[in-house]
């Protein structure tokens, strides 16, 4: 492993519990005087530049299994407790769009 960039708090807040206390994440926030946050980062990693963000507030304080789809059209962030990836996500052959 070798760092490339920073990402405060991994990108997700951390949990108030004793299972993910003491880890080095905590002492890196405390010598870059950071704060953990949640969101996306797009990362440059020829040069470790931030080149993008995206911060999440409210509810949402941790992200799991974020995936770069190759050759995705008009991207989106779906949420589990509707239907929309029922009506918003195809798998299969390209559609022609109009």
């Amino acid at each position: 492993f070798e760092p490339v960039a920073f990402a405060p708090g991994g990108l997700s807040k951390p949990r108030d519990n004793k299972t993910f206390s003491g880890l080095p994440l905590e002492e890196h926030l405390e010598e870059k005087n950071a704060e953990a946050k949640c969101g996306l980062q797009i990362i440059n990693l020829n040069i470790g530049d931030i080149v993008n963000w995206v911060k999440i507030e409210g509810v949402v304080e941790e992200l799991y299994n974020v995936v770069a789809l190759p050759e995705a059209w008009r991207p989106v962030a779906l949420g589990f407790k509707t239907d929309e990836m029922r009506h918003m996500l195809t798998v299969g052959e390209k559609k022609k769009l109009n």
